[in-house]
């Protein structure tokens, strides 16, 4: 049996449990392993799944199915649709992204120490990241973007916040997050001009507006984020 695509598919299929899709980061998030392991890939149930996958039988007919090569036409208009993988979080109220490429390390809230004689307001601290202290900014200050309702909530929004480690390889800077998405895959035309009512200072960073689950994702610029990041502890 074979499928529009003319690639060959097995006969019977694998049911799955797609506890991912349902109570996972990509459901209503209301599972209890989500905690201890922050993202579903790193659950040994996901992981299991995936393996019984791998595992399976290939169907006889499955080598002979794959289509010809692609045409020149075909491959150019594959490379428009390109999907791109970006890490989504939030400061405050916002919802932003960032390009899987710069992220280093996503890892629990921690105790930031203050450097005497600071003069940036946007940098916060060192924090300890296994073993090596990196520099800890305010993201939201950068960006301008107002935490106080977030601060009001208390320990229930605490709860949530995670460490993240972006930047070059010899460079890296630390910032903390109210909340964490994970990955998401989007094609450029899902995304929007940025609109001229938002801040100055994220209007700079920020290069197109997603729109997922009814809010707007600010898509960040790496490039521009790094070189404020860079002017901020400089």
């Amino acid at each position: 049996m074979s499928t529009s695509t003319g690639i060959a598919q097995p006969v019977a299929e694998i049911e799955i449990d797609d506890c991912w899709r349902q109570i996972g980061v990509r459901g209503d998030r209301s599972c209890a392993l989500l905690d201890q392991h922050l993202h579903c890939r790193n659950c040994p149930a996901y992981k299991k799944i995936a393996r019984s996958l791998l595992d399976r039988a290939t169907p006889s007919a499955y080598p002979t199915g794959w289509p010809d090569k692609p045409s020149r036409a075909e491959l150019d208009s594959a490379d428009e649709e390109a999907l791109q993988t970006a890490v989504l979080f939030r400061l405050g109220e916002e919802w932003l992204a960032l390009p899987v490429a710069i992220f280093h390390e996503v890892a629990e809230s921690r105790r930031v120490h203050s450097l005497p004689h600071r003069r940036n307001g946007a940098v916060l601290g060192i924090a300890n990241v296994r073993g090596e202290l990196l520099i800890c900014v305010s993201l939201s200050e950068l960006l301008g973007i107002d935490e106080r309702k977030e601060a009001e909530q208390g320990k229930r929004a605490k709860a949530f916040r995670r460490l993240v480690v972006v930047g070059e390889l010899d460079k890296r800077v630390a910032f903390t997050v109210d909340e964490i998405h994970g990955l998401h895959r989007y094609r450029e035309h899902d995304t929007l001009a940025v609109p001229a009512t938002i801040g100055k200072a994220l209007s700079a960073a920020t290069v197109a507006v997603l729109p997922w689950r009814g809010r707007a994702v600010g898509c960040l610029d790496p490039g521009q984020l790094l070189t404020m990041l860079d002017r901020s502890i400089a």
